[in-house]
């Protein structure tokens, strides 16, 4: 998955790729080239004493080094900007993934999951593209050229590296080895942190309302325990790494230096040569050093580039139609078929055997005890989820054959729990409908009975809203998410739950302000207070998936023992009939 990932990714960038390789070529040509100016200096210059021959060559082993510098510093820049880039396009592409799964794709990986993919998965990746453009590029080349090198000094000499290379690669590579599962652990224990975190920073009301902050933080404590547990053994074999590698350098050097002692005393080697064999031997060795060194992030890449490839190569559950349809008609008509829908492994159906329509200016609402499947019917027409039997249908099309974003343009939703965004109160209202005028704006407000708290607020449809809307209460929340669907006018508005959080008075002027919007439309609203809906035109009475009743107010209160139960629970004798 990890080579997949760079080559797809890594694609759009071969020529600065290129040009860091070319970069790279010319700064190890360089670094290689000072031993033997080195070497020359003293054999030629020191020993003779010919100080002319050392300044002469002096400058240009500076002459030489300015060069390596120069190039060293541009191919680091560009390397940089290629890894920087590659990442940007990771996580562009891992957030449009995620934008277009259904609500159960989501539920699949979790959101503290795809925020670690996101953020720290991508990270791993990216410092392992990093790291290779700034030193595994190098270190091939080093190596290569530090043998032709090391083998044009002294070949007697150079058998050393027969010995000290294998060394150094079998030792490092057991230890890599092993970190590899450790790595995959690790994340998912970084996973779980996020997770408990998240939980407990989102409910910290009810963590206090419920004197819990020692109960959670022995939660905490025990999830970052588990992380730092597994970063410790992963920290230990690291810690090994180096030792290893600056032993096997040291004996390297010892070697070179007993061996090459010998035939200086012998004639058979000068004191530059031997001098410039042990540069290119501790070049040699230190590259196999930064290689190493790009190999402890390999492990840890590859995991996470496998939990990022999990996420790009999952098909979303709710799929676009090979041929969607691109058009509906102006007043479509919302159509259940005997619709069924369970989850994914469930035994029983969250709902059975739907069957109902609702035509544009008219009104169904859907009443019935938690649990019994009112908001998972209600996701099913903007296709949050698919039916898994019968036929979900808007304008006598199946929303499966619909294409999303045509689908998507003509449904105004107001789910259960109301989000606003960070932002400011008009571009709260402005996802619904980018271009909206003031005057759209205003008049969604006014409907919404949302209008005068937000002139009360000091710049209006300017002001600030807080990330999730925490800064204003419940009730101002679900009246601004009404009014975001309002702006948009759309053919076809969902409510579900959305007047829970206000009181009677207001519930009742936003109900009668909505009655000439909605002339057009089709409304399905879910509530829980009998007073919201008893005056639609159809009402659906549902409990444990299945339909109890279907009619109006009156009808229902004669016909169904569910929906007179509901009703004799929140209304008088008298305001029911």
């Amino acid at each position: 998955m990890l080579t997949e990932m760079l080559r797809v990714h890594l694609r759009p960038y071969r020529r600065p790729l290129l040009l860091v390789l070319a970069l790279t070529t010319v700064q190890v040509a360089c670094v290689l080239f000072l031993p033997t100016l080195n070497a020359d200096i003293i054999d030629k210059g020191v020993i003779p004493g010919d100080t002319d021959y050392i300044w002469r060559v002096g400058g240009i082993m500076l002459a030489v080094t300015f060069v390596q510098v120069l190039f060293a510093v541009a191919s680091v820049y560009v390397g940089s900007r290629v890894a920087m880039a590659f990442g940007r396009d990771v996580r562009g592409a891992l957030f449009h993934k995620v934008t277009g799964f259904a609500a159960q794709d989501v539920a699949h990986f979790g959101a503290p999951s795809l925020i670690t993919r996101i953020t720290n998965d991508v990270t791993q990746v990216q410092m392992l593209v990093l790291m290779s453009c700034t030193l595994l590029v190098a270190a091939p080349i080093t190596i290569v050229g530090g043998v032709i090198m090391a083998v044009r000094e002294d070949g007697t000499l150079s058998l050393l590296l027969l010995v000290s290379v294998p060394v150094l690669v079998i030792s490092i590579g057991s230890i890599i080895v092993r970190m590899i599962p450790l790595f995959q652990v690790m994340q998912e224990r970084i996973d779980r942190i996020n997770e408990v975190l998240r939980e407990q920073i989102t409910g910290m009301r009810v963590v206090r309302a419920f004197v819990r902050e020692d109960d959670e933080g022995a939660r905490f404590e025990e999830a970052n325990d588990a992380l730092t547990l597994v970063s410790l053994r992963s920290g230990r074999l690291m810690a090994f790494m180096f030792p290893i590698v600056m032993a096997v350098l040291n004996l390297s050097s010892v070697a070179a230096i007993w061996l090459g002692a010998d035939r200086v005393a012998d004639g058979e080697l000068q004191i530059g040569a031997l001098i410039a064999f042990l540069s290119y031997l501790i070049q040699i060795l230190m590259s196999v050093m930064m290689a190493t060194f790009v190999a402890v992030l390999t492990p840890r890449a590859s995991v996470s580039a496998n939990r990022i490839g999990e996420v790009l190569h999952t098909e979303s559950a709710v799929a676009q139609a090979v041929n969607p349809v691109t058009s509906l008609p102006e007043r479509p008509v919302l159509r259940f078929d005997h619709v069924e829908f369970r989850y994914p492994g469930a035994e029983h159906p969250v709902l059975c055997d739907q069957s109902f329509e609702v035509r544009a200016g008219t009104t169904l609402a859907i009443i019935g005890s938690t649990g019994s499947g009112k908001t998972t019917l209600l996701d099913l027409i903007p296709r949050l989820y698919d039916a898994t039997a019968g036929t979900v249908s808007v304008g006598g099309h199946d929303v499966r054959d619909i294409d999303q974003e045509t689908l998507w343009s003509r449904i105004g939703l107001v789910p259960q729990k109301p989000f606003l965004f960070s932002g400011t109160v008009a571009s709260n209202l402005r996802h619904s409908k980018p271009d909206a005028t003031e005057d759209e704006m205003w008049e969604a407000l006014r409907i919404a009975q949302a209008e005068d708290f937000v002139r009360a607020m000091p710049d209006g449809l300017d002001s600030p809203i807080a990330q999730g809307g925490s800064n204003v209460s419940g009730g101002q929340r679900q009246r601004l998410a009404i009014a975001r669907a309002l702006v948009r006018r759309p053919d076809i508005y969902l409510f579900d739950d959305s007047f829970s959080a206000l009181d009677l008075a207001t519930d009742a002027r936003l109900r009668a302000a909505l009655v000439p919007v909605v002339t057009d439309s089709v409304t399905v609203l879910v509530a829980q207070r009998v007073s919201t809906i008893r005056h639609a035109d159809q009402i659906l009475v549902l409990e444990d998936g299945a339909t109890v009743g279907l009619g109006t107010h009156d009808e229902l209160l004669g016909s169904s023992p569910t929906y007179a139960e509901i009703v004799a629970s929140q209304l008088t004798a008298e305001e029911a009939a």
